[in-house]
């Protein structure tokens, strides 16, 4: 049995400020560490639970956040960006089962770090619904005929995975006390239950079955600058609603991904142009 595992730092135990998940922070190689214990034991539940292959998909930021030399060597690892599948890179019709670990709140809802995929978004919808990177991430594994097994993380997300993918197993580590403080548990306690939980989820991977697609994937993205949804309307058949809003209609999960890629990297390119009015000069 093959097992596919994507991992993100914003739902990992003792995990709630900026500074921890941002490349420079002086708490990020803290993070790193507690994500890479919550990577393994997601592994180890998995093994033990009779996957033959483990692949996981280093999915938060630039995608080079697990400590390559503390991994468990019996699983293969994906790291890098960008990756035209971003958080869902490497995952195929040849995995039983999809485990998430480390996710978070979708952006504009209550949550831990809450954001969907790019803090230049306040706001994902598809079909005009709040979406979760999860639910995203589910999509193209269901094309794929992949169910999601585990979800990992806050409060607030294992609820909504709890709503959108049945038969899922949900490893609550933490509760949300604002968007950047968090009742945690103790990372060890963490990682026992993620490695309980991946087990479960892989046993009973043949019981689940992969998310039905919609009839449309309609996108729609509020940005946080106008700039940003100008430079967004440049794609074919992009529609803007407002100053800030821009909706699009994808063909597939693939093209959805590819859209959102684009407008990640279009609001990141215009906060980096966008200076404070200084006045006449």
């Amino acid at each position: 049995m093959d097992v596919y595992i994507s991992i993100d730092m914003e739902g990992v135990a003792g995990i709630a400020t900026l500074d921890q998940i941002w490349r420079g922070g002086t708490g990020y190689p803290r993070a790193q560490h507690l994500m890479t214990g919550e990577a393994n034991a997601a592994i180890e539940g998995a093994f033990a639970a009779g996957a033959e292959r483990v692949l996981i998909n280093d999915s938060h930021g630039t995608m080079d956040n697990l400590i390559a030399e503390d991994l468990d060597p019996r699983a293969r690892m994906i790291l890098g960006s960008p990756k035209a599948q971003c958080m869902a890179h490497g995952l195929g019709p040849q995995h039983a089962v999809a485990l998430f670990v480390g996710y978070h709140a979708a952006a504009g809802k209550p949550g831990v770090l809450s954001h969907t995929f790019s803090g230049n978004f306040t706001s994902v919808k598809l079909g005009g619904r709040h979406v979760t990177e999860a639910e995203v991430i589910a999509l193209l594994a269901a094309q794929h005929g992949v169910p999601i097994g585990l979800v990992t993380g806050d409060n607030h997300v294992c609820s909504v995975a709890e709503e959108a993918f049945p038969g899922v197993v949900t490893a609550q580590v933490k509760s949300a006390e604002g968007w950047a403080a968090a009742d945690t548990m103790h990372p060890s306690l963490a990682r026992d239950l993620i490695r309980e939980k991946a087990a479960l989820a892989v046993a009973n991977a043949t019981s689940l079955r992969a998310l039905p697609m919609p009839e449309e994937l309609v996108l729609e993205v509020g940005f946080q600058l106008p700039l940003a949804a100008e430079f967004a309307t440049s794609v074919p058949g992009a529609e803007r609603l407002d100053l800030l809003t821009v909706r699009c209609t994808a063909a597939d999960p693939d093209t959805l991904m590819d859209l959102i890629n684009l407008w990640y990297s279009v609001a990141a390119h215009a906060a980096a142009n966008h200076l404070p009015n200084t006045g006449k000069r």
